[in-house]
């Protein structure tokens, strides 16, 4: 199982940045998906998940009405839009998933919002 995290990057407050997630190694589209971050000097939380075949994703409180998590099952990728980013958005993210009851991360991608 391989996950790969891209789209990080600096921005200013207020802007946005996607992020994707190309997954393999696994049967993409059998698998429920979630991003996850963390912040320098706290513990991971989870962001956003989607389930494998669409229903309602969830999100954490404070980025509902902001962020939006979606899926490609044709590319095997997840996605993470994150628009008015807020200072407090800066972590670095990780891709998760769960295949055979064990969990996978990815490396993570940094995201830094700062004027």
């Amino acid at each position: 199982v391989q996950l790969v995290e891209s789209g990080g990057g600096l921005v200013q407050p207020g802007g946005s940045l996607r992020l994707s997630c190309a997954a393999s190694g696994f049967t993409f589209s059998s698998s429920a998906m979630s991003w996850y971050r963390q912040a320098p000097g706290k513990g991971r939380e989870l962001v956003a998940s989607i389930g494998s075949v669409g229903g309602m994703p969830n999100y954490a409180d404070s980025v509902k009405g902001r962020f939006t998590i979606s899926r490609d099952n044709a590319k095997n990728t997840v996605y993470l839009q994150m628009n008015s980013l807020k200072p407090e958005d800066t972590a670095v993210y990780y891709c998760y998933a769960v295949w055979r009851l064990i969990g996978y991360w990815g490396q993570g991608t940094q995201v830094t919002v700062s004027s």
